[in-house]
């Protein structure tokens, strides 16, 4: 069974991973898991660049296929913020809490029509052999009014997504990794490793 890495130690993000990849035969272990904790400069401007980095430096430690993302949540009102810095808005040990009430209260008089956003996903699969492959997906959503939801994770509680009338919190794992911008990025990614793998 082939080993990967996904380079997060987010456990969140990995039980996402790991439900969306379940049906590949290989061992899909966090950074944790793999024992690393290793100190990578994001100073990418992109999401591809920043997820490119990731996946490279741990490759590079390891020897191993790994995979990387790098997400976020763009919200066309405040300029496509906090987009590529959405781990680090307002200081990295600022919680979800307090980001997503500052957002609600960033676009408090704004109608809905101008409350929209979208969650961006890129992953990249660094291979030892030095190929580098990316996916980039969205999910088009507008902020909700108020904080609702206790699924997910991040920003999930303010993105409404219209179709379903509720929040990506709101949804069952199942519907949201279906949908979302992280589901349909590592499907892309999922199609591309079983050709290599």
């Amino acid at each position: 069974m082939k080993k990967i890495i996904f380079a997060t130690s987010n456990e969140g993000k990995m039980k996402e991973i790991k439900e969306i990849l379940k049906d590949l035969d290989i061992d899909l272990i966090s950074l944790k898991e793999a024992g690393l904790n290793p100190d990578i400069d994001e100073n990418g401007k992109t999401f591809e660049e920043n997820a490119i980095i990731k996946a490279k430096v741990v490759m590079e430690l390891t020897g191993e296929i790994v995979l990387a993302d790098d997400s976020g949540l763009e919200v066309d009102y405040m300029d496509k913020a906090p987009g590529v810095y959405s781990a680090r808005f307002m200081g990295e040990d600022t919680s979800y809490t307090i980001k997503n009430q500052y957002i609600i209260d960033q676009l408090k008089a704004v109608k809905e029509e101008e409350r929209s956003a979208r969650f961006v996903c890129v992953i990249a699969c660094a291979f030892p052999e030095g190929e580098v492959i990316t996916s980039r997906a969205t999910i088009e959503g507008i902020i909700a009014n108020q904080i609702c939801g206790t699924n997910g994770f991040g920003y999930d509680p303010i993105f409404y997504v219209p179709e379903y009338r509720c929040t990506t919190a709101e949804m069952l794992p199942e519907q949201k990794n279906k949908i979302s911008h992280r589901g349909k990025a590592l499907r892309d990614i999922k199609t591309e490793l079983m050709k290599r793998i």
